[in-house]
């Protein structure tokens, strides 16, 4: 479909002027209307719909912002203009949700009309979620795989005592402030040991014994897994609270 070498070379040129990029989003403005329609369910998106200006926008996003190391731009891309798509639908129906569900039913005893009908924005908002996590799941255990690591290896991985998974957290926080760590474990599928081993003052051995699992972690936050990263935290959170 596309040169990948080529578009990144060009991506990389539009990144430093925003001439290169607006030639860039209308060179491929046939993948965004693509991709636009594919989230509409195969919809024809024409040039008035909100939705292709969202996408576009989406894509310059991913312009700005797309790395070597983050994988195939278009991949990216895509991944990025699904995400403003479900931001914008979610916005559209809470807007739709004040202007409807609150104002009050014929019968006095019934409340408001959201009270009485279950809510279908809501299944849409939790189909599209699912529909996200299941993406992003299938995307990160193809990445992890080229470590060698499935999720059976990372739940085997995960740290038992309180103290390791603190000790887990703390190294993983060291990687997220220092990103060129994240570069290094894309780039040689090794874990970075001795720099988080100085960085943090965590004994080697347990970022030895821990291996795989501080890799998927890492790994989870390099590239678009906002899904994925916000169950991370709330799951830290819970066992941070809990202790």
């Amino acid at each position: 479909m596309h040169d990948e070498p080529d578009v990144v070379t060009q991506v990389l040129c539009a990144q430093k002027s925003t001439q290169a990029a607006d030639r860039l989003i209308r060179s491929y403005l046939p993948f965004i209307r693509s991709e636009t329609s594919r989230f509409l369910k195969g919809k024809r998106v024409t040039d008035e719909d909100d939705e292709l200006s969202v996408a576009m926008t989406a894509f310059y996003e991913a312009i700005v912002h797309y790395e070597k190391f983050k994988g195939a731009f278009f991949k990216y891309a895509s991944l990025v203009i699904k995400r403003r798509l479900i931001d914008y639908v979610r916005k559209e129906q809470r807007h739709q949700n004040k202007l409807s569900i609150d104002q009050p039913t014929n019968d006095e005893s019934a409340g408001t009309i959201g009270d009485t009908l279950a809510d279908p924005n809501q299944q849409t908002d939790r189909y599209e979620l699912v529909t996200a996590t299941r993406q992003e799941i299938t995307e990160l255990s193809a990445q992890l795989s080229d470590f060698g690591i499935s999720f059976s290896d990372i739940s085997e991985n995960c740290p038992k005592q309180a103290r390791t998974l603190e000790s887990c957290s703390r190294v993983l926080m060291y990687a997220k402030e220092n990103p060129a760590l994240l570069e290094e474990l894309l780039q040689t599928k090794r874990l970075p040991i001795t720099a988080l081993c100085a960085g943090t003052g965590v004994e080697r051995k347990t970022l030895e014994r821990h291996r795989k699992y501080l890799v998927a972690l890492m790994v989870a936050f390099t590239n678009g897994y906002e899904i994925i990263r916000g169950h991370l935290s709330q799951v830290h959170r819970k066992k941070e609270a809990s202790k």
